[in-house]
């Protein structure tokens, strides 16, 4: 069998891997999620039933290209940690399923901390609307990733190939991380979220936000955690988390959270008071 591709090239390099020259990639649209910034969001997808849309750029506007899609329950996203590109990488990583302490070979987890910094993530199909000036649009839910998100690639899930329930779990088998078992909103707070939040702001709680290296025990603070252009604060005691407050962010508290990751605190929200 010939090794030239149909350019006429040899498509073997020297070392007989095949052809090793940098290639480039670009996105094929962005994403639009409740994620305004890396905090709160799931480290796996299919965690928290927010729906996101992933509108394409102009050149790949073409409905022929989705055609065959609707049928699918489930797709994958090939997608960027634009928020975590780094110029270097290293050969093991903390996880945070293991604490932030332990860890593990990069190759073995799903850091956004990668050579190429590559995301790989499967989630539920939603719809695809074929109206507005920028249609079609893809919706998707269950992602675990950031608002404004680059996306290379779409492929469709396919149960018989893609399934392996049986398969060995590694080291995420024997970790003993644990989701919050129940959360408490008040009338309240819970009026204060678009009903289109509400069922995701539930999941995103039992994932348990906080960071890794605080979620043994009950230390007594209040955290906060962007959903959409709302600051949701909580507490956790034991396995039961309570809301206890929700903020709406005005514009500029809005642009000031997407470029520093922080909010305002005027009303001391974080020391526990009420709002």
């Amino acid at each position: 069998m010939s090794n030239q591709n149909p350019s006429g090239r040899n498509s073997e390099s020297a070392n007989g891997a095949g052809d090793s020259r940098p290639f480039g990639i670009r996105p094929i649209g962005h994403i639009r999620t409740p994620y305004t910034t890396k905090f709160g969001i799931p480290r796996q997808p299919g965690l928290v039933r927010f729906e996101g849309r992933i509108v394409f750029e102009p050149e790949f506007r073409n409905p022929a290209a989705l055609r065959g899609l609707e049928g699918f329950d489930r797709i994958w996203l090939i997608w960027s940690f634009s928020r975590n590109l780094r110029d270097s990488w290293t050969a093991t990583v903390r996880p945070p399923r293991l604490g932030g302490s332990a860890r593990q070979g990069v190759f073995a987890t799903r850091s956004p901390f990668r050579p190429n910094g590559l995301g790989l993530s499967c989630v539920e199909l939603a719809g695809i609307d074929d109206a507005g000036p920028k249609r079609p649009v893809v919706r998707v839910r269950g992602m675990d990733l950031a608002d404004g998100t680059p996306i290379f690639d779409i492929k469709p899930y396919i149960p018989y190939a893609d399934a392996f329930p049986e398969a060995a779990a590694g080291w995420t088998a024997s970790s003993s991380w644990q989701p919050i078992e129940e959360v408490r909103i008040g009338e309240r707070e819970l009026a204060a979220v678009p009903q289109r939040l509400r069922e995701g702001l539930v999941d995103l709680l039992k994932a348990d936000p906080r960071p890794a290296y605080r979620r043994e025990g009950d230390d007594g603070r209040v955290y906060w955690v962007p959903v959409d252009r709302f600051a949701v604060y909580f507490r956790v005691a034991g396995r039961v988390c309570e809301v206890r407050a929700v903020r709406r962010l005005d514009d500029a508290e809005l642009a000031e959270l997407r470029e520093t990751g922080r909010i305002r605190d005027d009303a001391g929200l974080l020391k526990g008071d009420s709002p």
